[in-house]
């Protein structure tokens, strides 16, 4: 438990040294997870430009993105305040606001709260009530479904909870369409096979953290070789649903060999991220952080992709 003594000490240390104002601003963008927020977008504003099979309206384009940021940064303050008892004890967590007493449960909870009705409002009133829906119905499964249900009880936690992370596919589909078809879906099942590899490298590099906490995830209950096949597996899929975007859609052929190009050097990566898991559990020699920076390109690359194929093939 060395970990927890040495986060308590550095929220002691927080505690006798008062914020600047600079500080608590900080401290509350931090809360909505900015990082995690870019990755939302990222998989939705593509998505108008193909629903729209070109430039949508940049009004709507700014009222779903701004919509979105303020659905997702609810979602996280939520995530957090609940979570604060072992954000404390991890190392990767521990210098966010609540485990450093910058801002206090409550304020963050009516922050949280501002963030959602917000979010709704403006999605409802200058989106439409379909993609305000799916947005409350991600934050939702988010806080109820993953963070306060599956995180702590089950391996499959970023399985199932993974699915909230989708939802911003459908929002950019239904922003400009109004309704939903088997192209977001498709790309909503991208998402979801994605999140897996992507959330266990990262965990795989902090399993530590999470066996001190007693959050179950994959690396921490199975030897990293499994950890390996299972991404492997998941790696699989997602590629082959990646290209069943083009005939279900009738894409040019800018996305399916976007697609066949990163899915090919994804797999390569996958696979040899396995093969180093081999007779080993040292994170040196497996460095699962490889694979976790791979898969952040692979998924940005691929939406720019999905941006760019109606206007290069119109």
């Amino acid at each position: 438990m060395t970990y927890v003594g040495q986060s308590t000490s550095a929220a002691h240390q927080q505690e006798t040294t008062p914020a600047t104002v600079k500080d608590v601003i900080a401290a509350y963008v931090g809360l909505t997870k900015p990082r995690v927020i870019e990755l939302l977008l990222l998989t939705t504003v593509p998505v108008m430009f193909f629903a729209a099979r070109g430039i949508p309206a940049l009004g709507l384009v700014v009222a779903t993105v701004v919509g979105g940021t303020f659905s997702a940064g609810s979602a996280s303050v939520f995530n957090c305040v609940y979570d604060r008892d072992i954000d404390e004890q991890m190392r990767r967590t521990r210098r966010r606001a609540l485990p450093r007493h910058i801002v206090s449960p409550r304020s963050a909870l009516v922050f949280g709260f501002a963030l959602g009705i917000l979010s709704t409002v403006i999605l409802y009133i200058w989106v439409n009530p379909l993609s305000a829906l799916l947005s409350v119905s991600a934050n939702a499964f988010y806080v109820f479904g993953y963070t306060m249900w599956l995180k702590r009880r089950t391996t499959q936690n970023i399985v199932w909870g993974g699915l909230a992370g989708c939802f911003p596919a459908l929002i950019g589909w239904t922003a400009v369409t109004g309704q939903l078809s088997w192209v977001p879906v498709i790309l909503f099942a991208v998402v979801f096979f994605w999140t897996p590899p992507h959330t266990w490298a990262l965990a795989l590099r902090y399993r530590e953290d999470y066996a001190n906490v007693d959050v179950p995830m994959l690396p921490v209950v199975a030897p990293a070789a499994e950890v390996g096949r299972q991404i492997v597996i998941y790696s699989w899929v997602m590629v082959a649903t990646s290209l069943l975007l083009w005939p279900v859609a009738g894409t040019g052929l800018v996305y399916p060999i976007a697609a066949a190009v990163l899915g090919a050097v994804f797999l390569l990566e996958a696979h040899r991220m396995w093969g180093r898991t081999k007779g080993t559990e040292s994170l040196t020699e497996i460095q699962p952080m490889r694979l976790f920076h791979s898969s952040n390109l692979y998924l940005s690359l691929l939406f720019v992709a999905v941006a760019l194929d109606p206007l290069l093939t119109r």
